[in-house]
Order: structure tokens, then sequence, then C-alpha cells
């Protein structure tokens, strides 16, 4: 396959940055997304050029890492997988493929692809956890009765890898969906009611001191998510919400 790659390229954070059009050769469609940038890459290194920085880690659609905008798209046209899942049958030969980061104000460009989600994880540290001491009292989690439509929506919950394909998505650059998953897999559990009130609010309170906009109810979060997240737990997080509040 030939494809012609219009790619982002960015020094470093403070740089303007701009697209810029490659032309690459010899792609087979059953490479995925990023090997087919490995060969780019390699194609730079040889030809004396700096290559192209995107994030990677897993490879196996778990970690998240691998978030880009392709085509206009959170993870590209596929739908159900991340970019390291996708492969290049998706697209046909002679295609131009716009590569470009997760566009957020809460998500900074670091350098070309690769952007800082560390407000994702300032989210998860405001109330994310559970801070209930049981060394030394440790119970079998299986001792306690937990409704299985309950468990089973909270292992739904539970899947979300936080790659940001919901606020790339949303045209308000939201994080409803990533904060709703990580309150609904607390507030389904038992182990997770001792500070479900603290929880909730300090979550939120932190998405919006990180400057992610509001839900825009359009429902685009949970058609681009790799996981499919629902949007049910956003509904989950406003009733949390709202009884938290008049608790508190």
């Amino acid at each position: 396959m030939k494809l012609t790659l219009k790619i982002w390229r960015q020094k470093n954070a403070q740089d303007k940055g701009a697209m810029v059009d490659y032309k690459i050769d010899g792609i087979e469609p059953d490479m995925s997304f990023l090997e087919m940038l490995d060969v780019f890459n390699e194609q730079q290194i040889n030809a004396g050029e700096e290559p192209v920085a995107f994030d990677h880690d897993c490879r196996e659609g778990i970690c998240g890492m691998c978030s880009l905008f392709i085509n206009g798209e959170a993870h590209g046209p596929d739908r159900g997988v991340t970019t390291c899942q996708l492969h290049m049958r998706m697209f046909k030969d002679g295609d131009t493929i716009t590569i470009e980061p997760f566009r957020a104000a809460a998500f900074p460009v670091v350098k070309d692809l690769v952007v800082d989600r560390s407000s994702f994880d300032r989210i998860q540290h405001a109330g994310g956890f559970i801070s209930v001491n049981t060394s030394g009292n440790t119970i079998d989690a299986n001792t306690i009765p937990v409704n299985k439509q309950d468990a089973d929506a909270a292992f739904d919950a539970a899947t979300c890898i936080g790659c940001g394909a919901c606020v790339a998505t949303c045209k308000n650059s939201s994080a409803m969906l990533f904060v709703a998953a990580k309150v609904s897999q607390y507030a389904l559990l038992p182990q997770g009611q001792v500070e479900a009130v603290d929880r909730v609010l300090n979550m939120v309170k932190q998405m919006d001191d990180e400057g992610f906009g509001n839900c825009t109810n359009t429902g685009a979060c949970e058609i681009e998510c790799p996981k499919g997240i629902s949007l049910e737990n956003i509904a989950r997080m406003n009733r949390e919400y709202m009884s938290a509040s008049l608790k508190g």
C-alpha cells in the first residue's frame, strides 16, 4: 500500500506545531496502525530525519496509551478498538491519512502526537480509591453478597482504560464519561459506600479544576469509546452527585 500521511509535528509544548505531509510505501494490510508508524519512523531515521513521537505501551488494547486522532476520529475508523488494534486493512491503497494528537486544553501536547493526560491521574487521586485499612483484618470479598446486575454493571464501568477518547470526541472536551465510569465502579459495590459522598464530590470538583468542559448530551463519547462505556454511568454519577450534595 502507498499512503500519504498528514502528521501533526510539534517540537515541544511551547512550539506552535503544524501538519506535515509524508509519503510511505510497502505497508501491508495486516499491519497494525502502530506498526505502520514504526515503519514510517524507520524510514525517517534512515533518511536522517526526526522520527514522529507517539505514545504506546502494551499494544493489546488494555493501557490506552496509544490514543491518536485519525481522520477526525478518536482511535480511527474502526469501532470498539484502540489505535494499536486498528489495522491498515481499514484503509485503501492511495489513501491520505490525517494523524493528530487528542485535542483538549486539559491534554496539552508534549511533542508531536504525545499529550499529557496526567489530569486523569489527578482526578483518580481525588477520590477513585478505597482507603479503608484492612491490614490484619482482611475479609474475603466473596463473603459480601452483591446483586449480579450491580456486579456486572460495576465490572463494565471498570473496563474504562482512561485513554481519553471521550474527551477528544466531545465538542466541549468533557471528561464526564471517564469520571462517571470511575465513580460507578465503586458506587455499585458495598466496598465503595464508605467514601461515596466524598468520592463523587471530590472527583467532579477535580474534573472541573482541570478545565474539562461539561457534558454535551450528544452521546459521541460512548460511540467512540473503545470499551463501550455506557452513558448510563453519567446518569448514575449525576444521581450520586445530587445525593452527595444534599448530604454535604
